[in-house]
């Protein structure tokens, strides 16, 4: 009996000593809890400003222009001079003076060489001595004429002798003339004995050394002449672009022509249009354009590969991008802008003609905006971006106008 009522006495006690151990359990809990969330907020929190502090995509970009922009029509030219001469000798003789040097600038009327001079010496000597001779012998015979036109009036001689003397008189007025046209034709080869350049231009190389015997009949000659000063390139278009170009030149347009060299990377010389000709070659559907060039400080040289741009037209403050940052997919073409907050926008654009790595850009773009040329192939529509200098290096962010 009584240690039941001692056990009925201890169970409230034993109730309270568990209630307590409850509730240090849930309080242990509740911190762990606390703990556990706190450090997962802090990570989440840590996480989102290590990815905001992340750097963008490294890009290079460029404004967009607006300027003149030329419309060019590109072939394939050579080089052809306006005169080009091969000079001989025109009489048979010695060789005895080369007075230019090779590869020198020569000037029109400029001696050149000199054949011997003195078998022509002779041969004018000659003629003036028979032109003396004859003409004595004419002025005899007409001191003849004139008495025997006095003694055919008196009956003293008969009328024969005065028509044959008259005759002998004109015989002698030929024989004159010949002498004469011997003394010219002397003259004239002696001329020819002093060889002079027919126009101004550069000499190429001797062909022969002083001292030889020259003729009128050698192939070779004594050297090649070439007018450098203007010269013209010759070059071929499709013939599509023929009706273009002529309705041009049918209202009086002077089209500029610019010469670059065979990598189409140094511009060599700006000239004119001069002609087109006038039929097409069927084998490669082409048509044949000469143009002039200056030439002052002989940029061009003969038979000189060059690629020929014919400037068709000239567009007045068109909007210019570069054509690298032209990107196409499956909507269109687009360029990524680079907006004030550093992040890539994909902005569709209308492209026009391309000349020279730009492209004219009819719709799409303001002057001024950002757009990138390197790095679009790892950038997304609002991706962030770190604006590079060519260089690398990084590079102050543009001035947008809108």
């Amino acid at each position: 009996m009584t240690s039941l009522k001692d056990a009925n006495s201890l169970h409230p006690r034993s109730m309270l000593h568990r209630w307590w151990i409850v509730l240090a359990i849930v309080c242990l809990l509740a911190i762990g809890a606390y703990f556990f969330f706190a450090k997962g907020s802090q990570k989440a929190r840590a996480a989102q400003q290590g990815a905001s502090a992340m750097p963008g995509v490294a890009v290079v970009a460029a404004p967009v222009k607006k300027t003149d922009f030329n419309v060019y029509l590109s072939g394939l030219g050579s080089v052809i001079p306006i005169n080009t001469v091969t000079v001989k000798t025109r009489v048979d003789g010695e060789l005895t003076k080369v007075l230019f040097k090779e590869g020198q600038i020569v000037s029109k009327g400029e001696l050149l060489a000199e054949i011997d001079p003195r078998p022509f010496q002779v041969q004018l000597t000659e003629a003036e001595g028979a032109l003396a001779r004859d003409q004595a012998l004419l002025e005899n015979s007409r001191l003849d004429l004139a008495r025997y036109e006095d003694l055919v009036k008196k009956d003293l001689i008969p009328q024969q002798q005065l028509d044959t003397q008259k005759y002998l008189v004109h015989q002698y007025e030929g024989a004159v003339k010949a002498d004469q046209g011997q003394i010219d034709n002397a003259r004239l080869q002696l001329t020819y004995s002093h060889i002079t350049a027919p126009f101004s231009g550069r000499i190429g190389l001797r062909q022969v050394d002083a001292g030889n015997i020259v003729h009128a009949s050698d192939a070779n000659g004594l050297a090649v002449i070439t007018q450098m000063q203007p010269i013209t390139i010759i070059f071929s278009l499709p013939e599509d672009n023929l009706s273009q170009i002529l309705g041009k030149l049918r209202i009086g347009a002077r089209l500029a022509v610019e010469a670059y060299d065979r990598d189409q990377k140094q511009k060599l010389a700006t000239g004119t249009l001069l002609t087109v000709d006038n039929q097409i070659d069927p084998s490669t559907g082409t048509v044949k354009l000469k143009a002039e060039f200056p030439n002052k400080n002989n940029e061009l040289f003969p038979n000189q590969f060059v690629n020929a741009r014919l400037i068709i037209e000239v567009k007045r403050d068109a909007v210019i991008a570069p054509s690298q940052a032209i990107q196409r997919g499956p909507q269109g073409t687009f360029v990524y802008v680079v907006k004030a907050d550093q992040t890539a926008e994909m902005r569709p654009v209308t492209l026009g003609v391309s000349q020279e790595g730009n492209t004219s850009i009819t719709s799409g773009l303001s002057v001024g905006e950002l757009i990138v040329v390197d790095g679009a192939d790892r950038l997304r529509d609002g991706s962030k971006v770190e604006v590079k200098g060519p260089n690398g290096g990084a590079s102050a962010p543009q001035r947008q106008q809108k």
